[in-house]
């Protein structure tokens, strides 16, 4: 069974930093996809970023670009999404979702994580 757990969330100011982290486990399979997904409060789901386990290729939201970085640690099985310039609209709870390829698209996603909370606030 694939588990994904995240973790690194909490309070910050504009401006501030954060590293999430996703740990995963029950992966069989050398090649997969992991991607950071995000929800606020009345908002639908929002992709941020994704990266293969393969090569590391990456892709992100035009909204997190330059500020957010996305990677991976694969002999600890674990991906990490570095959110520097963070802003009140960053604001939300952070899943990773685990998939066999590296798309934008939830629903090429099959295993997801419980999610942390993230909020930007003064």
């Amino acid at each position: 069974q694939v588990q994904l757990v995240e973790s690194g969330g909490g309070v910050v100011q504009p401006g501030g930093s954060l590293r999430l982290s996703c740990a995963v486990s029950g992966v069989t399979w050398e090649y997969y996809a992991i991607g950071w997904f995000r929800q606020a409060p009345g908002k639908g789901r929002e992709g941020v970023s994704f990266i293969s386990s393969a090569d590391g290729s990456t892709q992100y939201a035009d909204s997190v670009k330059g500020r957010f970085t996305i990677s991976r640690d694969n002999r600890k099985n674990t991906m990490y999404l570095q959110m520097n310039s963070l802003r009140p609209e960053d604001t939300a709870i952070y899943y990773c979702a685990h998939g066999k390829i590296v798309t934008n698209m939830d629903f090429a996603y099959d295993y997801w994580g419980q999610g942390t909370q993230v909020t930007v606030s003064s």
